[in-house]
């Protein structure tokens, strides 16, 4: 599965209304460990979404998306949520290793 890019206009349908729990990645293009191809978190996602369709993994521009960082209080990046029904399960702060972030997803 692919890592999905999440705006106020999919949020709803992708996030909330999933039938499958929802990893979020809030980020920003000026983070160093968010930012993609080479930095620390965005491979490791990437490589979650291929391993396993269990999970969806989104990821939200707090600079593109300051609405819904504001609503899930997001004041650090990068930070990962797990959403499931709707519903805040978990959350981390800071760059984390893939077994970490395999912890959280349970």
């Amino acid at each position: 599965m692919n890592v999905l890019h999440i705006n106020q206009h999919n949020f709803r349908e992708e996030v909330i209304q999933s039938e499958k729990p929802v990893l979020l990645d809030f980020w920003a293009p000026w983070c160093g460990p968010c930012r993609m191809p080479c930095r620390m978190l965005s491979p490791i996602l990437d490589e979650i979404a291929e391993e396993t369709d269990e999970f969806k993994i989104c990821k939200i521009n707090v600079d593109e998306e300051h609405d819904l960082a504001s609503a899930y209080k997001v004041f650090s990046i990068p930070t990962l949520m797990m959403v499931h029904q709707g519903k805040v399960e978990d959350k981390m702060v800071g760059a984390r290793p893939k077994n970490q972030i395999l912890a959280m997803l349970g």
